[in-house]
């Protein structure tokens, strides 16, 4: 037999390099420019794509071995997970230096918050029985259905879904993935920005009135202009450039909504209840209406449970490969923080309603605290715990902003193919700080609007991670896992409905009270 030559033993294929030259970011961090379109095509280089069968073939046994280790070396590290580079421009992947305490601290500024403040009215409607069993339910199949989030974040090998749209187009297909995530998971934002505005204007009026005191002779502002005030510190705020940039703000949302939370319910405890207090369920006289207040006050229940919008987007901060993947540290931040948001929420409405019973005006526990007590309790200790309040709403007004600054942000990077300069980014912060606002001024029903957001927002925590497991993990059909998750799907969807229904009514309600309503 003829010998080959040496230098046919080998022979690798040639295979062009594609240079993504980096370009800065607004934020000051390099990223790579997206790739050309000749770049995208399947010849496209990757580290491990020279170890072909066709290069392997004529190379003997331990080289072959070596260089399959290689490849597996390779992948095992993470090398080969596709990056969109669209995504280093984007203010939530664009850093991803996150870990278990950034976790823990985004997670507990999503979950505790003024949502709490507004559970006692829902026990008001619902009574000691109802109100702790769909509390503590509700709890529960949260708390899983964030587990399947995590979970499903890298669900496929060499894939990250960052964005809880990107994963409900990978379960649902790509046009009934983004109808069924896009609305609610934009309105959640929105929403929640709103009622933030809400909440934090109407504390900052009342920390002027208790530190200013009845001889204040300074012209006080109105509502609208404290909620003028909150939106404008809000938006001064929003200018960090990313997501991982504000989890010093989110571990400051956390510690000062963890301590209000805690002295709220321990100074309206501690304080003479009133004479008059009943614990019997509120109700109208038709049954209908009172069906809609239930419906309403399960809404509430449902919408003290929100943030699952953001899973994603927070484990998305994290470095990940297949060896030390990003659900190892964000499944162990997120057990630290609604361990702390449980110890939160449950002593608020369980202590506010032993507190107020169905007195519990409809602004929540701290309407409550200062109509009932504001004369028993200390200035300086009122003053402290609705300063708090006013921090924790800035804060978390931060983190529920920013897949609405994502959003807008991906828009106009896909269509400019750069990223977008200071002023852009500014100019979109802006613009939602103050679509939230005017949304504020129009729509000022607090219980009322954390009941219709409960309801229309429900599916994404409740109801879509059950169906995106079944459709993605494909368990083995009429198992209990396959059971399960379908009926907690479908029962998410129908209480969305149905709170949502409430939350319409209870809203129209307010407001037909505040057309006609005359005081004497």
């Amino acid at each position: 037999m003829e010998e080959r030559p040496e230098t046919e033993l080998i022979s690798i294929p040639a295979t062009p390099r594609v240079s993504t030259p980096e370009i800065l970011t607004p934020s000051g961090q390099r990223s790579p420019r997206p790739a050309s379109k000749e770049a995208k095509s399947s010849n496209a280089w990757t580290p491990t794509s020279f170890i072909s069968p066709r290069f392997l073939s004529p190379i003997g046994t331990p080289m072959k071995r070596v260089l399959i280790n290689m490849k597996g070396y390779l992948e095992d590290v993470g090398h080969l997970t596709k990056l969109n580079p669209q995504d280093a421009w984007l203010p939530i992947t664009e850093s991803r230096n996150g870990n278990a305490h950034y976790a823990a601290f985004h997670n507990l500024n999503a979950g505790v918050g003024f949502q709490a403040l507004v559970l006692p009215v829902a026990f008001a409607y619902l009574g000691w029985s109802w109100g702790i069993l769909s509390l503590t339910i509700a709890y529960v199949w949260q708390l899983y259905t964030l587990w399947i989030l995590i979970q499903l974040h890298e669900a496929v090998p060499g894939k990250r879904y960052n964005r809880y749209v990107e994963l409900a187009q990978a379960a649902f297909g790509e046009r009934l993935g983004v109808w069924l995530a896009l609305f609610p998971t934009v309105y959640l934002s929105a929403g929640t920005a709103t009622a933030l505005i809400l909440i934090g204007g109407e504390t900052m009026k009342l920390f002027f009135q208790i530190v200013c005191g009845l001889t204040c002779t300074s012209n006080p502002l109105t509502t609208v202009e404290w909620y003028l005030v909150f939106t404008s510190l809000s938006i001064v705020l929003s200018q960090l450039p990313n997501l991982n940039s504000i989890a010093g703000l989110s571990l400051i949302g956390a510690v000062t909504a963890i301590t209000y939370s805690t002295m709220v319910w321990v100074l309206s405890v501690s304080q003479q209840r009133p004479p008059s207090i009943s614990y019997e369920p509120l109700s109208l006289p038709s049954s209908s209406s009172s069906a809609f207040l239930v419906m309403n006050a399960l809404g509430i229940v449902a919408f003290s449970f929100r943030g699952h919008n953001l899973a994603l987007e927070i484990q998305a901060t994290m470095p990940s490969t297949f060896k030390h993947p990003a659900r190892v540290p964000m499944w162990r931040g997120a057990k630290v923080a609604y361990f702390f948001i449980a110890m939160c929420l449950f002593p608020i409405a369980i202590g506010g309603f032993w507190a107020y019973g169905n007195l519990m005006p409809s602004g929540g526990i701290l309407g409550a605290l200062y109509a009932f007590h504001s004369h028993d309790i200390s200035r300086g200790l009122l003053a402290l715990t609705f300063l708090l309040v006013v921090f924790s709403c800035l804060s978390s007004f931060q983190i529920y902003s920013m897949p609405a600054f994502d959003s807008f942000e991906a828009g106009y990077t896909s269509r400019t193919n750069r990223p977008c300069s200071i002023w852009v980014r500014s100019g979109f912060r802006v613009f939602f700080g103050f679509i939230s606002f005017f949304i504020g001024v129009a729509l000022p029903f607090l219980s009322s609007l954390a009941g219709l957001l409960g309801g229309l927002t429900l599916p994404v925590t409740f109801a879509y991670p059950c169906f995106m497991w079944v459709l993605i993990k494909q368990p083995t059909k009429y198992s209990f896992n396959w059971y399960f998750n379908w009926t907690l799907g479908w029962l998410g969807v129908g209480f969305s409905l149905a709170f949502s229904i409430g939350g319409i009514w209870s809203m129209v309600n307010d407001g037909l009270k505040l057309k006609f309503f005359k005081p004497n």
